[in-house]
């Protein structure tokens, strides 16, 4: 039996990367899956297609995390869907790197916008659902950056340390219904994006991994894994850094 079995995992943002890794990784522990992207294109419809391959109930929905109302319908779509909602993991996040000094207002609202409102928007929506159930786990992505800072990603940097204390608030929150919450800090993790900085800015990087080497999407999926089930039922409140002992 998958540690997922018999759970709805809602993952945002899942079309690429990090989340598609996790929603692969939720459907190969038996999870019932939900995803979304901004719009339905061939990347979500492949995803559709082969976490249903698997065996498990799986359904793309576009859907713009970063707007209200839009985040509303989704966990009303996705109740409706598939009749309970036990996990939900906020992925959804880009980056638009500066030096402060110049960086538009454009640049810091949007970044603050897909990556911290998502955040409050999903959970929001979420809670109804979960505080009725008297169960759930709500998984946020962070990043080390939240927890260390870096130079050229002050809007990235203050999104991601946003989302920390937005965890740990709704852990307290929500405790007293069963309703856990956590988040997972990501240090260098080689997607396709990472992958195309050169060869000596890789190299560069690794130096200062103890580890000495990137993370895989899929060792941050295997901590999302273990968050949404019952091994982790007394873990809410917790950053748990995925990053080669990079930031400790």
């Amino acid at each position: 039996m998958g540690l997922l079995t018999g759970k709805t995992v809602i993952v945002t943002g899942a079309s690429r990367g990090i989340g598609r890794a996790i929603a692969h990784y939720c459907a190969s522990e038996g999870a019932s899956v939900a995803f979304t992207d901004l719009k339905v294109d061939e990347n979500l419809l492949s995803l559709e297609k082969e976490l249903t391959e698997k065996g498990v109930k799986a359904k793309g929905y576009a859907s713009d995390a970063s707007n209200h109302l839009s985040s509303q319908n989704l966990i009303d779509e996705v109740a409706k869907d598939f009749q309970t909602i036990d996990v939900l993991v906020n992925n959804a996040g880009i980056t638009r790197d500066a030096l402060l000094m110049r960086m538009s207002e454009e640049q810091w609202d949007l970044v603050i916008n897909v990556n911290l409102k998502s955040v409050f928007n999903m959970t929001k929506a979420v809670q109804k659902v979960m505080l009725k159930q008297r169960s759930g786990s709500i998984v946020n992505i962070s990043s080390v950056v939240g927890v260390g800072g870096n130079a050229g990603q002050t809007n990235y940097a203050a999104s991601k340390a946003g989302i920390i204390g937005f965890t740990k608030s709704v852990a307290k929150e929500l405790g007293s219904r069963n309703v856990r919450c956590n988040a997972i800090a990501p240090g260098f993790i080689m997607t396709d994006m990472t992958k195309t900085l050169p060869e000596e800015v890789i190299n560069e990087w690794f130096q200062k991994i103890p580890l000495k080497r990137g993370g895989t999407p899929e060792e941050v999926a295997k901590v999302v894994v273990f968050l949404g089930s019952d091994l982790s039922s007394y873990v809410s409140g917790q950053v748990i850094n995925v990053c080669g002992a990079m930031q400790t």
